[in-house]
């Protein structure tokens, strides 16, 4: 067969040619469990040899110069959420990358709704 007749068994439409899991050598779960969706990442300037790195943990530190979600993260590289954890979880012992949790919302009291619709009454 000519080179130039070569088939090609694969284009865009077939997906990655690296499946999810092997970028994170089969785990299915990430070593720090107090990820989630809104958990904020920043990266953070080390002496850490960054040729050890996979690419997508490469990505994950250049998209983190600023603080992103997982969940931004996860759609920025086109990767699972889950893997994502996983490879942020690595980056995070290595002292790559820190997070910063989304602490939960304080409800006001119900003493203050009253007060402040007292206010608006009297408006």
């Amino acid at each position: 067969m000519p080179v130039d007749e070569e088939i090609h068994w694969f284009d865009e439409a077939a997906g990655p040619l690296v499946r999810p899991y092997a970028m994170t050598r089969g785990r299915t779960r990430p070593g720090n469990t107090e990820l989630d969706l809104a958990t904020q990442i920043v990266s953070v300037l080390t002496d850490n040899d960054l040729q050890t790195l996979t690419p997508e943990q490469f990505s994950i530190i250049d998209l983190c110069r600023h603080p992103l979600s997982v969940a931004e993260v996860a759609a920025y590289i086109d990767v699972p959420l889950i893997v994502v954890k996983v490879l942020v979880s690595d980056l995070i012992e290595r002292g790559d990358v820190v997070t910063r949790y989304a602490g939960a919302v304080e409800r006001p009291s119900r003493n203050l709704l009253e007060a402040v619709l007292d206010g608006v009454r009297r408006i």
